[in-house]
């Protein structure tokens, strides 16, 4: 869990660097590029997504891409990168209640975007994490996409994507590792908050949460990390969640 005190300064982002929100457009992406707009740490914020300029798209590798060398061309180090991006319904899709459901589209569709597309961030964004000093790429995954934690079935391309989204961070958190050591690649859980990605599935007695409290938790448990935690899968409060 995040302790809150007792941080040491050099286990903070230093100031200065370039902050970057891939899905700025969306519910939690829109709050977090606000927040950190806010802060004074950052000489810069950039927003990306398929509106943005450049834009990103992440079923286009091109645009990835062409968006990575923008942001690199900023002259500043880019210290925080957070993927704020996914799918769940709508597109053409809906969440799998039963394997009779299975469709090869929809599943095509949510690994394109919830598992493709981030590795494809991590392939052009990683690199441009500098070396000396703390920096930080995270990804939005989910807690349905925890294989130990399926106890309800259901959700298939959702689950199995975000499952994906969680070995490609993984794996690329090692590589990162020996290239730049003081650099975090995590995957988090947001909760539920209340968006359209979510608003047909919230339930009665759940913790739903505003997109700025959203936003709040994830970037206090992005200040918190440890160092040694890259790699891991935390939720919204800063506790592990498990594979």
């Amino acid at each position: 869990m995040n302790t809150g005190s007792g941080k040491a300064d050099g286990d903070s982002l230093p100031a200065g660097g370039i902050a970057i929100v891939v899905g700025s457009s969306g519910g939690i992406g829109s709050a977090l590029h606000g927040r950190l707009s806010a802060q004074s740490r950052f000489s810069a914020v950039l927003g990306l997504g398929r509106g943005s300029s450049p834009p990103l798209d992440l079923t286009d590798e091109a645009s990835i891409a062409a968006a990575a060398r923008h942001a690199g061309a900023l002259g500043a180090d880019v210290r925080l990168v957070i993927d704020a991006s996914g799918i769940l319904q709508g597109e053409g899709l809906t969440p799998e209640k039963s394997w009779r459901d299975l469709d090869i589209a929809q599943m095509t569709r949510a690994f394109a975007v919830n598992a493709i597309g981030p590795a494809l961030l991590m392939k052009h964004f990683l690199p441009l994490l500098p070396r000396q000093g703390r920096s930080v790429f995270a990804t939005l995954s989910a807690r349905v996409g925890s294989i130990g934690d399926n106890r309800l079935g259901g959700w298939y391309s959702y689950r199995a994507s975000k499952a994906a989204l969680n070995q490609f961070m993984r794996t690329a958190a090692i590589e990162l590792g020996r290239r730049q050591p003081a650099a975090l690649c995590v995957a988090l859980h947001p909760g539920t908050v209340a968006t359209s990605l979510s608003a047909p599935f919230v339930k009665a007695g759940l913790d739903v949460q505003t997109p700025e409290q959203a936003a709040e938790r994830l970037l206090d448990t992005i200040e918190h990390l440890p160092p040694g935690s890259s790699g891991g899968f935390f939720d919204h409060r800063g506790n592990p969640v498990p594979w």
